[in-house]
């Protein structure tokens, strides 16, 4: 297991890990569905997905492959209508608020390392005043390889010149797991998210959560 460190930095996954985007992600999906007659689908269908990105998403909802005729055209009609929907009903998962303040209090930094888009995750920090002292954000405009690449979490930790070692990452795919793990950093594995679950636990060499409101107990073994 990884070695106690001076946590200087904590790093967060935003889809299922900080905010809870999944509502707004459901309600975008199945609008677009009903539109084309199609079946809409379960929220837990969706929320399986959506760490996966947009194109997969589409695959699965339409059981279309890429090279369809109409793929793009379902794709692009997903994107804008999410976009419409980014902050109705996406929130903070319970715990985190308090995670936030124990970070503030501590002077840890923190800031987040997305597969998501500036175009989609800058709306939605800003609606969350809570968010106000983020000192960076890395999305994949920013590398040149995302996750499961470290390259995100590198990119970070030089920007606020802290080292890998003296940083906690947490996630909620096995992509998260992965990038930070490659990394270096210290590893929370978030079960309460969308994609992660108990068999994980014997895979990947990192501390788990099933809710936010463990994170504070997890950081500070570190500190």
């Amino acid at each position: 297991m990884q070695e106690k460190s001076n946590i200087k930095l904590v790093l967060f996954d935003l889809d299922g890990t900080l905010i809870d985007t999944a509502p707004d992600f459901i309600t975008s999906l199945n609008n677009v569905l009903s539109k084309y007659n199609k079946k809409k689908l379960s929220s837990s269908e969706i929320k399986t997905h959506i760490s996966e990105g947009s194109s997969k998403l589409i695959k699965y909802a339409f059981k279309i492959k890429e090279d369809h005729e109409e793929f793009e055209k379902f794709k692009n009609e997903f994107l804008q209508e999410y976009k419409k929907n980014l902050t109705i009903d996406s929130n903070l998962f319970d715990g985190i608020e308090e995670v936030l303040a124990y970070l503030d209090k501590n002077n840890i930094f923190f800031g987040i390392v997305t597969n998501k888009y500036h175009e989609y995750t800058d709306p939605i920090i800003k609606s969350f005043p809570q968010l106000r002292n983020l000192k960076i954000v890395v999305c994949p405009d920013d590398v040149s390889v995302s996750k499961p690449d470290p390259e995100g979490i590198f990119l970070a930790c030089k920007k606020l010149g802290v080292s890998p070692k003296q940083t906690v990452f947490l996630g909620d795919h096995q992509n998260d797991l992965r990038a930070g793990i490659s990394a270096g950093a210290n590893v929370i594995g978030c079960l309460y998210g969308y994609s992660l679950s108990e068999i994980d636990k014997e895979i990947y060499d990192c501390k788990f959560v099933n809710t936010a409101s463990e994170i504070i107990s997890k950081i500070s073994s570190w500190i």
